[in-house]
């Protein structure tokens, strides 16, 4: 039983049973991995497709984070305003493909785990299930942080610097649709760090010790994203940021706790 931990990950037979994988050739697995592309193409482009029909809904959603601001500042001017002939319709393409991809997310996440579930035995697959759920949970909960949170955040900051120097502003569409992207999109992908920290202790490659014995190093660490991911340099944004990234890290340490109590449970047995 001690050598069943490697062979989790070697899929031998120690794994649970080995690979559930049925006897297919090479270009068997060329045509499944096609029709994953054709699907995954397919999810993107009725979303993509979707947004561009609904795009006046879709980009009201989108300037909530404007005018919740502008609800605070009633006489503030903070309409957007073009400054060059494209850049219209470069906002559009902007919010048809990011809008597309984030949305179809899930089936493409689906449609790869379907491509790949085959290959995997029975323990890998109680493995990465949870981890893709708990992937796209946490990728949802950095969005909606992003968006309820630092966006607004982020616009009164500048808000707050302009009317100090007395600056006219001049905000364009390009500038808050990239501004309203990077920190969804961004701090969404930041909160996915734990499942990697998870993933190393399941694998034995980091442990709890260690963890804990750098948790000052890790607070450092965690700071430092949230200076690259939020756009302004004011500490407070930055400490919004940080402060459920510290959470997710602690949360990290005691699951990584437990999977190591499990994998010692195991090998005893």
């Amino acid at each position: 039983m001690a050598n069943d931990e490697d062979d989790i990950f070697a899929g031998g037979p120690g794994a649970g049973g080995g690979a559930r994988e049925k006897p297919m050739g090479f270009f068997d697995h060329l045509e499944e991995l096609r029709w994953t592309l054709i699907k995954s193409l397919a999810a993107f482009l009725v979303f993509a497709v979707l947004i561009g029909v609904f795009m006046r809904e879709f980009n009201d959603v989108l300037l909530w984070p404007l005018h919740e601001v502008q609800e605070a500042n009633p006489k503030l001017q903070l309409d957007l305003g073009t400054t060059s002939i494209m850049e219209g319709f470069t906002v559009v393409l902007q919010m048809c493909f990011m809008g597309g991809i984030v949305l179809a997310a899930p089936f493409i996440l689906l449609f790869i785990g379907q491509f790949v579930s085959p290959a995997l035995t029975e323990r890998e697959l109680k493995v990465v299930l949870p981890l893709c759920v708990a992937a796209m949970f946490l990728f949802l909960c950095g969005a909606a942080f992003g968006y309820f949170v630092l966006v607004p955040s982020t616009l009164r900051v500048s808000v707050g610097l302009n009317e100090y120097f007395g600056f006219v502003m001049r905000w364009t569409p390009g500038s808050y649709y990239g501004l309203l992207t990077w920190l969804v999109l961004g701090v969404g992908a930041s909160f996915e760090f734990p499942l990697l920290i998870v993933l190393l202790g399941y694998m034995g490659l980091m442990t709890t010790a260690t963890l804990v014995k750098y948790r000052r190093h890790a607070v450092v660490v965690i700071f430092i994203i949230a200076a690259v991911v939020t756009p302004t340099p004011d500490f407070v944004t930055q400490t919004l940021f940080a402060a459920p990234l510290y959470l997710l890290f602690e949360i990290a340490v005691i699951v990584s706790r437990r999977v190591e109590k499990n994998r010692a449970r195991r090998i005893e047995e």
